[in-house]
């Protein structure tokens, strides 16, 4: 499966993004898929999940309420949507997936296989 990102831009605070992921391959929609992010000198962290099984969702403290993950399987396609943006969101956002992605470790970065190039989301005061 590879994975293209798109979407990101400059917006100011307050404001909305979705963004999107269009997947290659013919397994898309048995795998359980996710967002990270990664601000300029900090780690990569979770953002959201949508989760194969059963199609529940999580998020991380930080964006719940606001964020909503999203996919289209017959386009192939996963989204995030974003709203009430606030500087601190600004970041490479990345897009995740993986068919085998186990409950426990759903935040966890080293649980997908496939990764997306990024891209970068900019929020100003």
């Amino acid at each position: 499966v590879q994975l293209q990102a798109s979407g990101g831009g400059l917006v100011q605070a307050g404001s909305s993004l979705r963004l999107s992921c269009v997947a290659s391959g013919r397994t898309f929609s048995r795998q359980s898929i996710a967002w990270f992010r990664q601000a300029p000198g900090q780690e990569r962290e979770f953002v959201a999940a949508l989760r194969y099984s059963g199609g529940y969702t999580y998020y991380s403290d930080s964006v719940k309420g606001r964020f909503t993950i999203s996919r289209d399987n017959a386009r192939n396609t996963m989204y995030l949507q974003m709203n009430s943006l606030t500087p601190e969101d600004t970041a490479v956002y990345y897009c995740a997936a993986d068919p085998s992605v186990i409950l426990s470790a759903i935040r966890e970065s080293r649980s997908y296989e496939y990764w997306g190039q990024g891209t970068l989301v900019t929020v100003s005061s």
